[in-house]
């Protein structure tokens, strides 16, 4: 899973420009600046397997004519043909795949005090799809690796991966005082 603290959204950087026009110091940037964190599944593994069933399929579809078998049947020679055709569309299909989605962000707002996830919608534009006030936020643990926010009910609300220990400090200084933090 990918994180950054750099926003690829339009909206992140806008909303960035804004504070980094105060130009804030150091001690109070983990306050000031928004922290936004993106969701990716690691799609350079999936592709690469993808890639590698559809250059089997391609030598598979090839593989069929070098097998020696009866040239006098014609029913199985057409479907010698109409498998391996089959076969060669399926393994240009599965070599020429690649990600077209892009992956939800978690931005939290000190100043509104409050988490949103975001997505882009089809023409590229940054949708809400979940806004939450610090407030009406349970509680949340800051692992090595990701925070999980929680319910007020101890329900596991969301798990958002962190890349770094620079953003788990900033989360860690945005969500103290607001959120109650576990252990």
């Amino acid at each position: 899973m990918s994180i950054s603290s750099q926003a690829p959204l339009p909206y992140g950087h806008q909303y960035r420009s804004r504070f980094m026009g105060n130009a804030p110091t150091a001690g109070n940037l983990a306050t000031a600046m928004p922290l936004v964190l993106s969701f990716e599944a690691n799609w350079g593994v999936r592709i690469l397997m993808l890639r590698g069933l559809g250059l089997a399929t391609l030598v598979s579809a090839s593989g069929l004519w070098l097998f020696p078998s009866n040239v006098a049947d014609p029913e199985l020679s057409l479907l010698k043909v109409g498998v391996s055709v089959l076969f060669c569309v399926l393994g240009l299909v599965l070599m020429t795949t690649r990600n077209q989605s892009q992956p939800p962000e978690a931005c939290f707002d000190p100043v509104r005090r409050e988490l949103r996830v975001l997505r882009c919608d089809a023409h590229g534009q940054p949708k809400t799809v979940l806004r939450r006030s610090y407030d009406t936020i349970g509680g949340a643990r800051l692992n090595d690796g990701a925070v999980q926010l929680f319910e007020n009910d101890g329900s596991l609300l969301i798990e958002i991966p962190l890349g770094s220990t620079a953003a788990r400090s900033q989360l860690r200084d945005q969500l103290s005082g607001a959120v109650q933090l576990f252990n």
